[in-house]
């Protein structure tokens, strides 16, 4: 029996095979949307995915104005902030971030979903959200997928 096959693979940032991958918002769930986003952010869907290395992709969300919240969830959901001084809490909701550009929703909703800490912050920068069908990044050659095959 061949024991080096045991071994577990613990990917490092010189190993890490790290892609950029377009995905369209058109017609999605904000939070389920996100949820997957943030698994690709984190490389979760990669088989040497090591949880204290950055490993995922760099992902950029076209089409986010065309985002979908169900009931009255753009009205009624209350996200809260607060300044630091006394009677500083601020209270906005998801229609207000969308007023101020789709990219403020998007960050506010995947950053919860990443771990709190100096890796999650670095994560997040490679998360690119834009409005319309075009975006900046074409000189990576970004390939297109399928947010629906992925659980």
């Amino acid at each position: 029996m061949d024991t080096l096959s045991f071994k577990t693979i613990s990917a490092n940032k010189a190993t890490v095979n790290k892609e950029w991958v377009v995905v369209d918002a058109t017609d999605q769930t904000l939070g389920r949307l996100c949820s997957k986003v943030a698994k690709l952010l984190r490389g979760k869907y990669k088989p040497n995915f090591t949880p204290h290395v950055d490993c995922g992709d760099n992902v950029i969300i076209i089409n986010a104005e065309k985002i979908v919240l169900t009931g009255n969830k753009w009205n009624d959901r209350v996200y809260l902030r607060y300044t630091g001084y006394p009677g500083g809490q601020r209270e906005f909701t998801p229609q207000d971030l969308m007023n101020k550009g789709a990219e403020q929703l998007f960050r506010k909703v995947v950053k919860g979903m990443l771990p709190k800490n100096r890796l999650g912050a670095k994560i997040l920068k490679n998360l690119h959200v834009y409005e319309g069908a075009e975006h900046l990044h074409e000189a990576q050659q970004p390939k297109t997928i399928d947010i629906n095959q992925y659980k």
